[in-house]
């Protein structure tokens, strides 16, 4: 058994600090980083980029809609054309920092992700731009979604994502954070879940309905006060059940 372990990094913003980037840099094996839309800039991206590249963690692009003040959590009703254009200009930026010049995944933040989990039209927006920016980007999606099925009908390369701290619906979708028990706290509930995702590749839904749940890539919030506790555990976790912690790009089948 195999498992990628990612987090959202880069998220602090002039002099405003959010997460322990130096420290969840050496757990996790990807990281997604904000491109300046929700969050980050371009000193942070630049410091963020190098701190992957120096403890050899694969660097995904962030990119979320255009709303820092919300934190790209907020829907907003964007064109097709608009959505392929917020999405080049963040992957682009964040290529620049590269020593490289090439990136490893593309995962979408906040309401877009959400969007693109539901919505066929924002999905194909999403995944054509991957597509057309490089055929050799990773595709994140959330793990069982209509955005699964339209990036693998296009024959990208698809890495499939639950998260180790959140609740999800009985369709697999995940809660809104604007309800209640939407965010899990309790380590041993977060390491127990995981385990079911990667091992059974099964989740309990909100309701306590029993669902499937193929995950490829696990989530670890980057802003959450405990992300450090959690990557630590859930490394420990699944190294002491003999499964394999790798970046998106040294999986098979992937």
């Amino acid at each position: 058994m195999q498992i990628d372990l990612n987090a959202d990094i880069g998220e602090s913003y002039g002099i405003y600090n959010l997460g322990d980037d130096e420290k969840i840099v050496e757990i996790i094996t990807s990281a997604n980083i904000a491109t300046g839309f929700h969050a980050g800039d371009p000193n942070h991206m630049k410091r963020t980029v190098d701190l992957c590249e120096i403890n050899d963690v694969g660097i995904g692009a962030h990119p979320a809609y255009p709303d820092k003040l919300g934190f790209g959590r907020r829907d907003m009703n964007l064109e097709t054309e608009e959505i392929s254009n917020i999405l080049t200009y963040q992957i682009g930026s964040l290529i620049g920092f590269t020593k490289r010049k090439k990136i490893q995944h593309v995962k979408p933040h906040g309401a877009l992700y959400n969007s693109a989990a539901k919505d066929e039209r924002i999905a194909n927006a999403v995944v054509d731009t991957i597509m057309k920016f490089d055929p050799e980007l990773i595709h994140v999606v959330l793990a069982g979604s209509i955005w699964e099925d339209i990036a693998r009908s296009k024959k990208a390369r698809v890495a499939r994502e639950c998260f180790a701290d959140r609740a999800v619906d009985k369709d697999g979708s995940l809660v809104s954070r604007s309800m209640p028990n939407a965010v899990i706290d309790d380590l041993d509930e977060i390491i127990k879940r995981s385990k079911k995702m990667v091992i059974e590749s099964k989740v309990v839904a909100n309701d306590g309905t029993e669902i499937n749940f193929v995950a490829d890539s696990i989530c670890v919030h980057g802003d959450n006060p405990k992300a450090i506790l959690i990557a630590s555990s859930l490394e420990r976790s699944f190294l002491d059940e003999g499964i394999r912690i790798l970046p998106l790009s040294k999986m098979e089948n992937i």
